[in-house]
């Protein structure tokens, strides 16, 4: 599949940015090897400066050598990220008087903390995601909806290093915690349908009360959104494009609905994220509850009237240190938060997106279960 244009614009200038990093870190380490540690470093940044990229090209190649690439690369990702995080400790660290004599140790230790870090990464990464529990008090919730449980999962990213194995045993846990619903907030896919329609299929046994329900997320647009809908329906999930649906549960009713994903506009006018359409002819006075991506959808699910919004996206900054650069851009990073009367829940996904890595944003499938809010 060819790469979109505008992920080709994206390519073309973060490039030359990744290899200026990685001129930084061999100029700032190597001068403290000897002669075959410098040369040995430098074939692995010049390495390390075409490997990444290939690793993202790869979704865009077909067959299962392509998958290897993505491996590689992604790894390489994830420690590049932590070497260059460390190189810049040390360059402060090496600013304190009386530090010179760490100079050398300190360049050894950079590689060596850089690879520890990112196996631990590797191996929270690749865990079945853990159980969260979340209770949320709703004002006027009916009685009879007391404890009515969604299980939400989001960002699982199936793609290159995440297959039909992981993708099975994701869904063996939602199943064997029997929810009234299951919520799916996006990004479910990194790739076409064609290459990944047997890893995403395991998501058509998916089994609660009312079903199974999805948004879309910016990664749907990306790999197709219009093929995944179908797939997804094909598959049992019940798709909300800015839409909802009434649920009937012990004989009381609750509004749930869904909204596209704020970057799907740019590939399809009609995709345009939209609370307000979402809601447009629900019946007053019930329950609502929005699936989103983005929290950042919160401040207009506020004045749209939702009671509770369930969104994904951020992956809690996967790991650190980019979980405190996460609020450049949204509003809300993981847990459960407030936007007036309306709440957000943030889940830190299920899934990981390109490095293999989480570190101290662990994945998560979130129960949440309703509960009536005190007078």
């Amino acid at each position: 599949m060819p790469m979109p244009s505008r992920l080709r614009r994206f390519f073309l200038r973060a490039w030359p940015i990744i290899a200026l990093l990685h001129l930084y870190i061999g100029a700032q380490l190597l001068p403290a090897y000897d002669l075959a540690g410098r040369v040995a470093g430098g074939v692995c940044l010049v390495v390390s400066t075409l490997l990444i990229p290939a690793g993202f090209l790869s979704r865009f190649r077909e067959g299962g050598s392509w998958d290897l690439v993505a491996w590689a690369g992604f790894l390489d990702l994830g420690y590049f990220s932590s070497t260059l995080v460390f190189t810049l400790a040390r360059e402060l660290l090496l600013v304190l008087p009386d530090t010179g004599h760490l100079t050398r140790p300190s360049a050894i230790a950079v590689p060596a903390a850089a690879l520890l870090v990112s196996l631990i990464g590797l191996v929270n990464a690749r865990r079945v995601a853990r159980v969260v529990d979340v209770r949320v008090p709703i004002p006027g919730l009916p009685s009879e909806l007391e404890g009515f449980t969604i299980v939400q999962i989001s960002d699982i990213h199936v793609g290159p290093t995440i297959k039909a194995g992981h993708v099975k045993a994701i869904v063996e846990r939602v199943n064997a915690l029997e929810p009234d619903l299951v919520a799916v907030t996006g990004d479910v896919v990194d790739g076409r349908v064609q290459r990944l329609r047997e890893h995403t299929a395991p998501l058509g046994d998916l089994r609660a009360l009312h079903g199974a329900w999805l948004v879309t997320g910016n990664h749907e647009y990306y790999s197709g959104a219009a093929e995944w809908v179908e797939e997804f329906r094909n598959l049992g999930l019940r798709c909300l494009l800015n839409e909802h649906a009434v649920l009937v549960h012990k004989g009381a009713r609750l509004v749930l609905a869904g909204v596209t994903d704020p970057q799907g506009q740019a590939f399809d006018p009609a995709h345009r994220s939209d609370p307000f359409k979402a809601l447009h002819a629900s019946p007053e006075g019930l329950p609502r509850i929005l699936l989103a991506h983005q929290p950042r959808s919160s401040a207009e699910a506020a004045r749209a009237g939702f009671d509770l919004q369930l969104s994904g996206h951020t992956h809690g900054g996967q790991f650190w240190p980019w979980n405190h650069f996460v609020g450049l851009q949204q509003p809300f990073t993981a847990g459960l938060h407030r936007v007036g009367r309306l709440q957000v829940y943030v889940s830190r996904g299920t899934g990981y997106w390109g490095p293999p890595k989480r570190l101290g944003a662990p994945s998560e499938i979130t129960r949440i279960r309703l509960a009536v809010a005190p007078a």
